[in-house]
């Protein structure tokens, strides 16, 4: 699949960024702009012409909303901090990777996935976009579980662990829009299979599964992932489905 080259309006208000590999999104209501995860560097000169769908600009945006710390979901945040002042927020259980460049300790093999040729595309991607050398994200805003944002959207806080210590998802009531980051992709990045699934790379793949049930039973036309297609059938079929694959392949 080519890498997506143009923005893409998922719905009033709602708009895709990224590449084939990575996805980060843009949120707009009456009161500006909230950027959902940040890509990575190289990603940067989309962001104009994405908020251009949106009848917007880079100073309606008001919040980057990180879902974690991960080098291909911080890209530009710093960039957008230093350009318009705009505020990054992550949970606190990410804080430090986020001082670190995204550096977490896995619970499943790195050279396992390196025996899939899709890694290899993907690293080469990152490298070709910067995203082996991410920012260093310190001064970050501080989220909470259950909390709702007084950012445009106001959405909701759902923590997720187990990609990260600190994943959450955010839910954007009036957009019927679920943020879930790599809390499930929609195509894996480097085995390639499609459909809701578990992420490689998780801190805890028990606990990344067992965070499925805090999304499950929530109202979200659209279901937004970091990596691949939007999922339109609801939190709770793509819940279950990403639940069954881990347990089909020996995860939990």
């Amino acid at each position: 699949m080519p890498p997506v080259s143009d923005p893409t309006k998922l719905a009033d208000g709602v708009v895709r960024l990224g590449t084939s590999y990575v996805n980060w999104y843009l949120i707009a209501d009456d009161s500006g702009v909230t950027i959902v995860d940040a890509g990575v560097p190289g990603y940067r000169p989309q962001l104009e012409p994405g908020l251009a769908l949106v009848g917007r600009s880079l100073g309606d945006v008001r919040a980057v909303l990180l879902t974690h710390a991960d080098a291909d979901h911080t890209g530009v945040s710093t960039a957008l901090r230093d350009e318009a002042g705009v505020p990054i927020h992550v949970h606190p259980d990410d804080a430090e990777s986020a001082r670190n460049r995204g550096k977490k300790k896995m619970d499943e093999s790195i050279a396992a996935e390196l025996l899939h040729p899709g890694a290899y595309r993907l690293l080469w991607h990152f490298g070709r976009n910067g995203a082996m050398r991410p920012p260093v994200l310190d001064g970050t805003v501080a989220v909470a579980d259950g909390e709702t944002l007084d950012v445009p959207g106001r959405p909701q806080v759902i923590h997720t662990p187990g990609h990260t210590p600190g994943h959450v998802a955010y839910l954007f009531p009036s957009h019927g829009a679920l943020f879930v980051g790599d809390l499930m992709c929609t195509w894996h990045p480097t085995r390639g299979r499609l459909g809701p699934q578990t992420m490689a790379f998780n801190v805890s793949t028990p606990q990344s599964v067992e965070s499925l049930g805090a999304i499950e039973g929530l109202d979200a036309g659209l279901v937004l992932v970091g990596h691949r297609e939007p999922w339109a059938d609801g939190p709770a079929a793509a819940a279950a489905r990403a639940r069954e694959t881990a347990k089909a392949d020996g995860r939990v």
